[in-house]
């Protein structure tokens, strides 16, 4: 049954407060007109992007000179070109402050606590950036890492991007494979690594794979090995072209930085597709949109500003680690955690809020299920004072999620469930601090973002199922893919689906509230009798009871149809018996339709997901249709798909 009031509503105060009001009264200065409803700020920032733009650059104080024209070829989708005429350095932006304030707090999961001042964090780059000139790195050269979400990432990456390097990143639990998978395709000049790190309680070890990658990595004239867990000397003593970073940085005293200005559209960040059905795409972005996105998703959505204590779970692996990095250029202290959140239980995360006053938690859907299947209450064990957001994304948060945020972690907090990608470092559909949060439903599409949803006839459609689809071009575009000289892959990715528009690959529906649910990837949709259904409509169903853990669903090819086969993975002690099965059916069914009750069911050990957290369908297809799963390295527990193979429950 669907709730007919919000879960939330603002109060006039806070938005009275957010500084998307304040925004919006410089925008109907420009405009001439009064906007006084986020609908009619949105429609106008759509339809005038060149004013909507150019405000954001203001708005946010850009550093940099914005040129003249604001927009060139503006309906071409991709060839539009956002300011062609600016010149501006991506880490001039997040390093315009100074002083004795913490710019970075971290955390590990082997107790370290470490804090880095605005002073520390410009004195670092600064002298990464003297290492990394006198080894020869210029601009458009490649700066890779495997590091754990820790300060020296951070100060890496603003190194290379002060020069105009490329920057691009993985975490070290990828196995030698996925790493050169992903750094072997872009020929890095400098390769930065740790020397290992912990998860659940264990010490792990990184240093013989440190040498396999650099043997096959001959681009990289140098290497530099971060201390985490204090073998970084020992390391480098034994490779080549190899140096721990202390030892790198010691001939260098901080002196003050250079930032060379760049144009607008010159590449940032290489970020690469999950990989699981096939080589990763190098999905090139660039430092301007990357920006210009990033301010206006934290300012205006978020509410991030000076002094906001702001915190994302995420690993380097994963396009919300840029996204985080960029709150400094608000003047928020990035709050850093490396480690599993379940070690030694499910607090940790909650702990670090509380201790550091957090003001924006972000996390993934699949860690709030988990703490509400854990049965914390951290709304009665944690003073979250401080915290007005708590966001969600990686994948669809589902209606029990939503309601759980306020019943069990906070009442009073504004609930962000944002979608996006790696493909945009950004948002389409997000959180929007001026309307109510409704069960279920993301709040709205972004700022500047011509977001709907299609029919397969390329028609808009409200109250059903389509694709998420983006009808004018934005400026987080990536500026290509990497050797992909003619543009050909870069376009079939997006627009072979309808000509001059963005088609994501999202299987979407557009709500009454103007709000948006993700019902899971277009190509995991299952077609049972010619009808599409979204896999987060079964699992919103399914993983509401205690005794599933987790699910997987596909769609199984079964006498010239599909079946829909739903995998579970129980809690301790609990046997897929025939009574649970028709649990499990009856709760589909009336929770969903009878369309989505599966026709199989069956207990699995273990379900497989990429490093980023995302379990992966599409593997698990493969397996059952004994196809082989072209990239098994991007998988964080490649061992679970041994589960699906051969299995005598979907021979008959």
């Amino acid at each position: 049954m669907s709730r007919t009031d919000p879960l939330w509503t603002p109060s006039p105060d806070a938005v009275r407060r957010a500084p998307i009001m304040a925004f919006m009264a410089d925008a109907s200065k420009r405009a001439g007109r009064v906007f006084n409803t986020y609908e009619a700020l949105h429609a106008w920032s759509v339809e005038d992007r060149e004013a909507f733009w150019s405000l954001v650059w203001d708005f946010c104080g850009v550093v940099g000179e914005k040129g003249e024209r604001v927009l060139v070829n503006g309906e071409r989708m991709p060839g539009a070109a956002f300011f062609p005429d600016a010149r501006l350095n991506f880490a001039e932006n997040l390093l315009v402050r100074s002083g004795a304030g913490d710019a970075i707090v971290f955390r590990g999961e082997d107790k370290v606590e470490r804090r880095m001042s605005w002073d520390d964090l410009r004195a670092l780059v600064s002298r990464l950036q003297q290492a990394f000139v006198d080894a020869g790195v210029k601009a458009g050269d490649r700066v890779a890492a495997m590091m754990p979400n820790m300060p020296e990432t951070v100060a890496c990456m603003l190194a290379a991007a002060s020069i105009g390097a490329i920057w691009s990143s993985c975490s070290p639990d990828f196995g030698e494979q996925g790493v050169l998978d992903r750094f072997g395709q872009i020929e890095p000049v400098v390769f930065v690594a740790c020397d290992g790190y912990w998860y659940a309680g264990k010490r792990i070890e990184v240093g013989e794979k440190i040498g396999k990658v650099l043997d096959k990595l001959p681009s990289v004239r140098m290497a530099l090995v971060v201390d985490y867990l204090g073998d970084a000397a020992q390391i480098a003593a034994g490779l080549d072209r190899a140096t721990a970073l202390e030892a790198a940085l010691r001939p260098y005293a901080p002196k003050p930085l250079h930032f060379e200005p760049l144009a607008f559209s010159h590449p940032l960040y290489i970020l690469f597709s999950s990989g699981t059905t096939g080589i990763p795409k190098c999905i090139v972005h660039s430092a301007g949109g990357t920006l210009l996105q990033h301010f206006k998703e934290q300012r205006l959505h978020a509410g991030i500003g000076e002094g906001d204590r702001f915190f994302y779970f995420t690993t380097c692996g994963w396009m919300m680690w840029n996204w985080l990095v960029s709150g400094l250029g608000l003047g928020a202290t990035l709050l850093l955690y490396d480690g599993s959140p379940f070690h030694p239980d499910g607090n940790t995360l909650f702990d670090f809020a509380q201790a550091e006053k957090m003001t924006y938690f972000g996390t993934s859907a699949k860690f709030i299920d988990s703490v509400r299947k854990a049965g914390l209450q951290p709304i009665d064990t944690h003073d979250l004072s401080t915290v007005r957001v708590i966001s969600s994304t990686g994948s669809p948060l589902s209606p029990e999620g939503f309601d759980f945020v306020y019943s069990g972690i906070k009442a009073d907090v504004h609930l962000a469930s944002i979608s996006g990608g790696t493909d945009i470092v950004s948002c389409f559909v997000l959180g929007v601090p001026t309307r109510p949060v409704w069960s279920g439903e993301i709040q709205g599409a972004g700022l500047g973002m011509a977001v709907d949803v299609w029919d397969d006839a390329g028609r808009p459609v409200r109250g059903e199922k389509g694709e998420l689809v983006c009808s004018r071009a934005f400026p987080s575009m990536p500026v290509m893919f990497w050797n992909d000289t003619d543009g050909a892959k870069y376009h079939a990715a997006y627009f072979d689906r309808f000509d001059n528009v963005w088609c994501h690959g999202d299987f979407a529906e557009r709500t009454e509230h103007d709000g948006f649910v993700i019902h899971g990837r277009s190509d995991a949709t299952l077609n049972p009798g010619g009808v599409r259904i979204g896999t987060a409509e079964i699992y919103n169903q399914v993983e509401q009871m205690d005794e599933v853990i987790e699910a997987i669903c596909i769609g199984q090819d079964w006498e010239d149809d599909v079946r829909v086969v739903l995998f579970v993975r129980l809690a301790d002690g609990v046997v897929l018996d025939e009574a649970l099965e028709k649990r499990i059916r009856t709760k589909i069914r009336t929770g969903a339709s009878p369309r989505h009750v599966p026709a199989r069911i069956v207990a699995v050990k273990d379900i497989p997901r990429t490093k980023s957290g995302k379990i992966t369908e599409l593997a698990v297809r493969d397996v059952v249709h004994g196809r082989t799963v072209k990239n098994k390295e991007a998988l964080a527990n490649p061992e679970a798909l041994a589960y699906f193979a051969g299995l005598s429950q979907l021979q008959n």
